[in-house]
């Protein structure tokens, strides 16, 4: 049976030949993919040498018995504290198949939320890369193992312990179960307090699945992984999915930089990419448009419809080739996606998927593959699970999203009386967010219910959308939008390097001109808003807005 079709049968039917011979936990799904795909490329840097899911197996059985000879066992929490790298899939693996709980930590906490993830979940290890291992400086709490990722060698003072070895096999067999927890993932989260959210094997692997029902894939599919691992989007659709159909994925030893991005491309050539809206944004914004604009009679043909159309195609042509020219699916999700690029993707052909999903939902919920997008939607609920909007208003339709399915959480660590507040006694996530439902269950995301403004005369004001209208003005960063004494007031961050070389002035004359910008700008967006919409006031944010993992602004700094 060829690879693709043997994962596209294991996804289909409620996954039936895992219901009948498999349990939905990582060990059941990697000893399958060890038996169908030992000797395919599993885990390397980009353009740099790799290991075979046989030899990932061997790395992380030595690493099971490292652990159980220091004492850990099935139920105790360990974290992980690590930029991307091949060891991490192996941590993570190791941790999981002995039965113990993940922690996986995101890069950017600061050391004080480290702390308290760690004391929270009471982990009895972290395995820290050598970039963030300074973020422990000086935290040392009794009992607490922190481990090298890198070499797997013990870094505390921890007396007792034993050395890793790498011939070294476990000393116990070890049954995980579905409703076992596999992992605790801190939200960075856009509200305030990070929560530990409890995520069972089931949970993730189901949600891995369903994933490769929307997108077929294969042991030839390359993954090029420029997302956290700590972050469960990467974490189920960039770890566990390729795991399924024995593809490769491949790391960068650098943030996704152009200068790092490129080289990685063309080295590897994906077919699989997730990412999240901000770096398609600045391609399109910082590269395709400013193309556009240099050249008049090109922008003058721009706003035709026809030549528009024509110009994007071309441009897209070139996109896929920056890409590797082998992209199939171009995932992107954790925040709404603006609506003129996405124009710009369907009239440039470029394979592009958006999903929808939270921490808590394992996280995919809605989805389509590249052949299936909705213009503005994030397509309809995975297989399995139930979407449905709670009280929808009579005119609009629009209300609360609710979801039920496998893939939902258990709970918030030791929160539950927050857990109650989220889960209703018969199953229901509500998620917090606003939207839509069309005639063929296609899901339109309106925004945050605790980020909507209710206007005067009792509106729903989507700041999501107005600022999507900012950031499609010329030297327009970023921006955010929120309600300040009753009025509407948009935050802006400019891209001055841009304004002033587009004015050939000095920084000292630049005052006028961006009062002058401000005013254009704000003429602009009320141009496109509804009467109730309109923005009262444009303040210019010198800096970047602070980002959660997958680049949304945290808004509550804000507020």
């Amino acid at each position: 049976m060829p690879a693709a079709l043997f994962i596209y049968l294991c996804c289909f039917n409620d996954c039936w030949m895992y219901n009948e011979q498999k349990k939905l936990t990582f060990p059941s799904v990697f000893q399958e993919t060890l038996k169908n795909f030992s000797s395919r490329t599993a885990y390397s840097f980009a353009g740099e040498a790799s290991e075979t899911y046989d030899q990932i197996d061997a790395r992380i059985k030595s690493l099971i018995s490292f652990l159980e000879k220091n004492g850990i066992v099935p139920g105790n929490r360990v974290a992980i504290l690590s930029h991307n790298m091949p060891e991490w899939p192996v941590a993570y693996f190791s941790i999981t198949f002995m039965g113990a709980v993940a922690v996986p930590v995101l890069p950017d906490f600061s050391p004080t939320e480290i702390k308290n993830v760690l004391e929270h979940s009471g982990s009895r290890a972290v395995f820290v890369s050598s970039t963030l291992v300074q973020k422990l400086d000086g935290y040392r709490p009794d009992g607490l193992m922190i481990i090298s990722i890198e070499d797997f060698s013990v870094i505390s003072d921890v007396r007792g312990i034993t050395s890793y070895n790498p011939d070294s096999r476990p000393g116990m067999v070890y049954s995980v179960e579905e409703e076992d927890l596999a992992s605790i993932i801190y939200t960075s989260g856009t509200t305030g307090r990070s929560k530990g959210v409890m995520l069972t094997h089931k949970n993730i692997v189901f949600n891995a699945m369903k994933g490769a029902v929307i997108q077929p894939i294969d042991e030839n599919d390359r993954f090029l992984s420029v997302l956290p691992l700590s972050h469960t989007y990467e974490n189920t659709l960039g770890l566990i999915l390729p795991l399924l159909a024995g593809a490769s994925v491949h790391y960068l030893r650098k943030p996704p930089t152009p200068s790092v991005l490129l080289p990685a491309l063309e080295k590897v050539r994906p077919t699989m990419m997730l990412t999240v809206p901000l770096i398609i944004e600045k391609i399109y914004f910082n590269k395709i448009i400013p193309s556009v604009r240099e050249n008049k009679i090109v922008s003058t043909l721009y706003k035709i419809s026809f030549f528009r159309k024509k110009i994007n195609a071309a441009a897209g042509k070139k996109l896929m080739k920056t890409f590797g020219a082998q992209l199939k699916f171009f995932g992107i999700g954790g925040a709404k996606l603006n609506k003129a690029v996405e124009k710009f993707l369907i009239e440039a052909k470029f394979p592009y998927a958006i999903g929808y999903g939270l921490t808590e939902t394992a996280p995919l919920l809605a989805g389509s593959n590249p052949k299936h997008t909705v213009f503005e939607s994030t397509g309809p609920a995975i297989e399995g699970v139930e979407l449905k909007i709670h009280e929808p208003d009579s005119k609009t339709g629009e209300g609360e999203i609710w979801a039920k399915g496998p893939n939902v959480m258990k709970g918030y660590y030791k929160e539950p009386e927050l857990t109650k507040e989220v889960l209703t006694a018969d199953g229901w996530f509500r998620t917090g967010d606003l939207g839509v439902l069309d005639a063929d269950n296609n899901l339109f995301i309106k925004g945050r219910l605790k980020n909507m403004i209710l206007g005067a005369s009792g509106e729903n004001i989507y700041p999501e959308e107005i600022e999507s209208i900012i950031n499609n003005f010329r030297f327009v960063v970023e921006s955010l939008v929120l309600e300040q004494k009753g009025k509407l007031v948009a935050l802006v961050h400019l891209n001055m390097e841009e304004l002033e070389k587009k004015y050939q002035t000095l920084k000292d004359d630049m005052a006028g001109k961006k009062e002058e910008l401000v005013n254009e700008l704000k003429a602009y967006v009320n141009s496109h808003l509804s009467k109730f919409s309109q923005v009262q006031k444009v303040i210019i944010h010198p800096e970047p807005f602070q980002k959660t993992a997958t680049l949304k602004i945290k808004r509550f700094l804000y507020a």
